[in-house]
């Protein structure tokens, strides 16, 4: 099967797209907070292991669903912001993997250059 370069690109450009900032390991305290019933609050301090100015991903005992909303605040800057999960990974040894993203991301949400 023959494929044209310009098919190759087009496809290229997409994958390359679904990315849109820079990722950085980084070991950052969260607190997490979310609804688990009728008003009904939770929350939980947990460390990202990839941030960047969109979310992050963290680790995390508590289960979460896919789409959950959720607050995030980064505890070494008191800045907090809305967020959804919009990943589950595997159950790991200290909880399961999520990434979460920034509704309205704040650029120095995380008190650094990415």
């Amino acid at each position: 099967m023959k494929v044209k370069l310009r098919e190759l690109r087009e496809v290229g450009a997409r994958y390359s797209e679904k990315r849109r900032g820079n990722r950085m390991n980084s070991r950052a305290h969260v607190r997490v907070e979310w609804e688990v019933s009728a008003g009904q609050r939770q929350s939980a301090d947990a460390y990202t292991r990839v941030i960047n100015p969109y979310g992050c991903m963290i680790v995390l005992p508590d289960s979460l669903e896919m789409d959950q909303r959720v607050a995030l605040t980064n505890l070494a800057t008191s800045v907090g912001n809305t967020a959804v999960v919009v990943w589950k990974g595997n159950r790991q040894r200290d909880g399961w993997e999520y990434g979460i993203e920034l509704v309205t991301p704040e650029m120095g949400f995380w008190g650094m250059e990415l």
